[in-house]
């Protein structure tokens, strides 16, 4: 039986009306059509209390951060859509990493994030598309052993960029994209072969 990588994909957004979250489905949508077995999540459907080690210590880790973490470690990359806030990376993309690199008990450390492969986009009204948003979310997941595939894709112009199905307008945007994803499939198979 075939090997099938299984990624999941989330917007470090949890406005309704995201872009990221747009750019998201798109991607969910195109690693599925690459191969992949595909679960989209939407972090709202996780709150999360601001990363606290009193809080930690009081009362152990959130339950929705314990769902998280298991969904990261049943998976084995990552497929991230990233608004980028005043140059750099969400409080709730942050937050959500934070919380789940918090060990728990006959856990190894950082075990939902090591060795997992992730692909990064990024959507924006700006001209630039989020990309200094990116290298935050690239540092920071690299220094907790995630392997971040080099090539990226970032939109401009978000608020024109995606049709009335939410698929990308722009063909040689859209093609970007389907690649991303592709790449992001073929290196989960290669490293797991």
């Amino acid at each position: 039986m075939a090997f099938i990588p299984r990624i999941l994909v989330f917007a470090g957004s949890i406005r309704t009306g995201s872009f990221n979250k747009k750019l998201a489905r798109a991607g969910a949508a195109a690693a599925q059509a690459a191969g992949a077995e595909v679960t989209l999540i939407d972090l709202r459907d996780l709150p999360l209390p601001l990363f606290d080690g009193d809080l930690e210590a009081s009362q152990g880790i959130p339950e929705n951060a314990k769902k998280l973490k298991a969904l990261m470690k049943a998976h084995h990359g990552f497929l991230l859509a990233c608004p980028e806030y005043n140059s750099s990376i969400t409080a709730v993309l942050k937050n959500a990493i934070d919380w789940a690199s918090r060990p728990m008990e006959g856990e190894k450390s950082l075990e939902c994030f090591t060795g997992k492969i992730a692909a990064l986009t990024s959507a924006s009204p700006g001209a630039l598309g989020g990309l200094r948003g990116l290298v935050v979310v690239r540092m920071c997941l690299g220094n907790i052993g995630v392997i971040v595939l080099p090539d990226q894709l970032a939109i401009p112009l978000a608020g024109d960029a995606f049709a009335d199905d939410g698929s990308l307008k722009d063909p040689k945007r859209a093609a970007a994209l389907i690649s991303l994803t592709a790449k992001l499939v073929e290196t989960i198979r290669k490293l797991h072969v």
